[in-house]
């Protein structure tokens, strides 16, 4: 069945890296149209067949922001203080990019598994490397989803500080946020393009700036490289 086809390189780990395949978008089945605005679905196509184009769409989307972390990396190493503008130039939002842009930072790309999303990497993406390969191995092997290994992550630190992570029920605190509609669109955005809600997406790049010292007035959740 065509779709979005994916063209092996030989793998130099046992897992693969998006940087050991090329992602290409090609005729996708039972689509009686497909734009840059839309996609238009025949009557007829079988249930297995949508499932298996969101699949697809979902492999898309987390490369692209792999891809797009990448891009900005390249750009502030061979652009020194020209790249902003030219990143301003594209029309792509600079604090969305510096988000990717931080994770990809923290994952060399012979590090990034393949089989797991962009948001699973971003999970983990404050630990040390030891602790991000521990993690990304467990949540491959046991085929966790990023709601899962995030719940296995809170588990595993609270017994390692002795109960000290962990988040007693009952006593979750609500922050509420005014913000304009236009920085708003971006946020959500921003969330959707990484997996996760607008309220995950927050609180994970809170916690990351709490845990990596990040100043405020810095792009959220950068941290040292």
């Amino acid at each position: 069945m065509s779709g979005v086809r994916t063209e092996e390189e030989r793998p130099t780990r046992a897992h693969r890296a998006p940087g050991t395949r090329r992602v290409t978008l090609s005729q996708l089945p039972c689509l009686e149209a497909l734009t840059k605005s839309g996609m238009t679905f025949s009557p007829a196509m079988p249930q297995r067949a949508w499932e298996e184009i969101g699949s697809q769409l979902r492999e898309l989307a987390s490369s692209s922001a792999w891809w797009m972390g990448d891009w900005l990396l390249f750009g502030e190493n061979a652009y020194s203080g020209r790249y902003r503008e030219a990143v301003g130039r594209t029309g792509l939002d600079y604090q969305t990019l510096r988000n990717y842009a931080w994770v990809a930072r923290r994952f060399e790309q012979h590090r990034r598994r393949d089989a797991l999303s962009f948001a699973h990497h971003a999970e983990v993406a404050r630990l040390a490397r030891p602790e991000q390969d521990y993690w990304l191995r467990r949540a491959e092997e046991q085929r966790w989803s990023r709601n899962e290994l995030r719940r296995q992550l809170r588990a595993g630190l609270a017994e390692q500080h002795g109960g000290a992570a962990a988040e007693p029920a009952g006593e979750e605190a609500t922050l509420r946020i005014a913000l304009p509609k236009p920085d708003l669109d971006r946020l959500l955005e921003t969330a959707a393009a990484c997996g996760l809600s607008l309220n995950e997406w927050a609180a994970h790049v809170l916690q990351s700036a709490v845990s990596t010292g990040t100043r405020p007035g810095l792009p959220a959740p950068a941290a040292p490289a």
